[in-house]
């Protein structure tokens, strides 16, 4: 089966006009819709595209250019950035292109490939906040007793997650089911809108295996490791110290649930929606949104995984060459707070002790300048709150 044939798709390829031509989105734009409506797409493609090419470049040097930021918990992180990278870089750069002329001019092959692309990589970034996930909930509930989280554990669940959303993502490309253009005609998708048994099964499998899951192991991930602090802070109350944990690690648990639902919930109904009813008529601009606006996740991404972590804010500013009262500054940390939970001999009950650990010695002149301050962390103190 030919992968760049022209998809068959009867409620793309006609115009909303009922007109008795056609309406071919890779000829032609849809006439119905105003030019400003393309520029406006296109503008907004190019802030995203713009914004989440820089941030995740610099999650991608900073790492590598810190061998201190180079822990397992890490490794996932810098797997989301580049997986957010490459849909900014392919699927973000040709949505602009083809907003600009207004409809898909780079014909079927690139339809193909930006179908593919922004659905692969984007699996691969939301199995990799699944993962990143059930990371955290190994490391702090320690639910295998004291096994530590290694790299080479990382590396598998990093394995796992690109040949997992490779399976998943390749079959439209070998026939079973396609990736044709949107109901606008300047980005391509798989194909939700057709009602044959062949496209159906995929769009359920494909929900099933790559929204369902990958969400379900983040509730149950982070609910577990939520019940887990309650319990702690609750056991220990007299200690005050430990509520402070807790209300950090829960603000960041609900804004990772709240950005993945915030970007990809609308997408989600979206297909939910057009696969139940093909037939149904959506204003083009409409159905348009949901796709767009899921792929402003690679720009939130770095900001609520990375740009909150101190450690690597502190090495960023490093790297961007700020004066040596700022690179003074973001090398000190006179208080260490480091939360660390066992458990008891009884092996139920868990407690948390809250430290502050205070750093009298001066470093020299060159330690200031640079984050190897870092490296003196225990590796329990990076994995047990690495954000």
């Amino acid at each position: 089966m030919d992968v760049f044939r022209a998809p068959e798709n009867e409620s793309l390829l006609s115009d909303s006009t009922a007109s008795s031509t056609p309406w071919d989105p890779f000829h032609h734009p849809l006439e119905i819709i105003q030019p400003w409506n393309f520029q406006l797409l296109a503008a907004l493609m190019f802030l995203v595209t713009s914004l989440s090419l820089s941030e995740n470049f610099a999650v991608i040097l900073v790492t590598f250019k810190f061998k201190q930021l180079r822990q397992p918990v890490n490794y996932v992180i810098v797997n989301l950035a580049i997986a957010d990278f490459l849909v900014s870089l392919i699927g973000g750069t040709i949505s602009f292109f083809t907003n600009i002329k207004g409809y898909f001019y780079m014909g079927h092959w690139a339809c193909v490939l930006e179908g593919f692309a922004i659905t692969f990589f984007g699996i691969v970034g939301l199995w990799s906040l699944a993962l990143l996930a059930f990371e955290r909930y190994i490391v702090i509930c320690r639910p295998l007793g004291n096994m530590r989280l290694r790299g080479k554990h990382a590396a598998l669940g990093i394995i796992f997650v690109w040949i997992f959303s490779f399976i998943w993502t390749i079959p439209p490309t070998m026939g079973w089911s396609s990736y044709t253009t949107s109901k606008i005609g300047t980005t391509c998708e798989p194909n939700w809108y057709s009602g044959t048994y062949n496209d159906h099964t995929y769009i359920i499998t494909f929900f099933t295996t790559c929204f369902i899951l990958p969400l379900l192991v983040i509730l149950v991930s982070y609910g577990k490791l939520m019940r887990k602090l309650r319990k702690v802070s609750d056991t220990q109350g007299r200690l005050g110290t430990t509520r402070k944990p807790e209300r950090q690690v829960a603000r960041m648990v609900i804004i990772m649930i709240l950005a993945f639902l915030f970007c990809w919930s609308p997408y989600a109904a979206f297909s939910i929606l057009v696969t139940a009813w093909p037939s149904i008529e959506l204003e083009p601009r409409l159905a348009a949104i949901p796709a767009f606006f899921s792929k402003t996740a690679t720009v939130y991404n770095p900001i609520i995984y990375v740009f909150m972590n101190k450690q690597f804010r502190r090495c960023f500013i490093q790297l961007c060459g700020c004066s040596d009262q700022e690179t003074a500054t973001c090398n000190m940390n006179p208080t260490l707070e480091r939360v660390v939970i066992t458990q008891d001999k009884g092996g139920d009950e868990m407690f948390t002790i809250a430290a502050r650990n205070t750093i009298s010695n001066r470093r020299n002149e060159n330690e200031q300048r640079s984050c190897h301050f870092f490296t003196q962390l225990t590796v329990s103190e990076n994995k047990v709150c690495p954000m």
